[in-house]
Formats: C-alpha cells, sequence, structure tokens
C-alpha cells in the first residue's frame, strides 16, 4: 500500500532514478514487510532551483545538489526499530549502488491509517469491517 515520491536533480541519470527506486522497493520488502507487487512510485526530476534545502547544512548533515528527497506513504503501525532500518537500509544501499552520498538521503515517512487508500474504481479496498 505505499506510495513512494522520489524528487531528485533533472541532471539524474535513469540509471540513477531506476536504482533508487529499486533500492526503496527493496527495503520497503526485506525491512518494512510490505506485499510483492506492491510497488507504486512516482520519480520527478527537477531543476536546481525547485529542490530547496538548507545549503549551510541543518542537524549537522551537509547537502550538496544531488540531494535526493524519498516520501513514502504506508500504513501506520510498524516500530521506531523497523523505520530506523528502513532508513539505514535505503540510505546504505544507494551510496553501495550509485555511490550517493548518505547525507543526500532524504527520507520522509507519513503514516496513515488504512483506510485512506483507493487502489481504484473508487472503493475504499482496506475499509474497517463493520
Amino acid at each position: 500500500m505505499p506510495l513512494v515520491r522520489i524528487d531528485l536533480s533533472s541532471t539524474a541519470s535513469p540509471k540513477l532514478r531506476q536504482t533508487v527506486s529499486d533500492v526503496v522497493y527493496d527495503a520497503m520488502i526485506t525491512v518494512a514487510k510490505v506485499p510483492a507487487d506492491d510497488k507504486f512510485q512516482i520519480v520527478t526530476g527537477h531543476a536546481a532551483d525547485e529542490l530547496v534545502f538548507p545549503r549551510e547544512g541543518y542537524l549537522g548533515i551537509n547537502y550538496t545538489d544531488g540531494i535526493i528527497f524519498i516520501q513514502v506513504t504506508w500504513n501506520a503501525g510498524r516500530s521506531t526499530e523497523v523505520k530506523k532500518a528502513f532508513y539505514r537500509k535505503i540510505a546504505d544501499d544507494l551510496h553501495a549502488k550509485a555511490s550517493v552520498r548518505k547525507q543526500d538521503v532524504f527520507i520522509n515517512l507519513v503514516d496513515v491509517s488504512p483506510e485512506n487508500w483507493s487502489f481504484g474504481n473508487g472503493e475504499m479496498q482496506y475499509a474497517p469491517k463493520q
């Protein structure tokens, strides 16, 4: 049920875009235990002035123009430990597979309740059982 938004530079190669997509999907399946084939992603390239971040850094982390914003909206209920492992796997794998700086991997999770999804047909597939 996750919806993933990946925002990165428009200069990012198709290979990098695919690698980010694959790494996030792999972490969703292996760490967050999302069902296989539950892959809904929007990958968007942006001009330099459309990716806004603190050039002087934040919380001791310095960013570059290679920053990648990853936002995952998914059902609430995962533990803090699962979320930490999810963040770590994505940053580690992007670094290992695409030489992305770990500092440039920005991840935001949005926890929602199951009834906030419609996968089509105007239906609430995860409607509460009455």
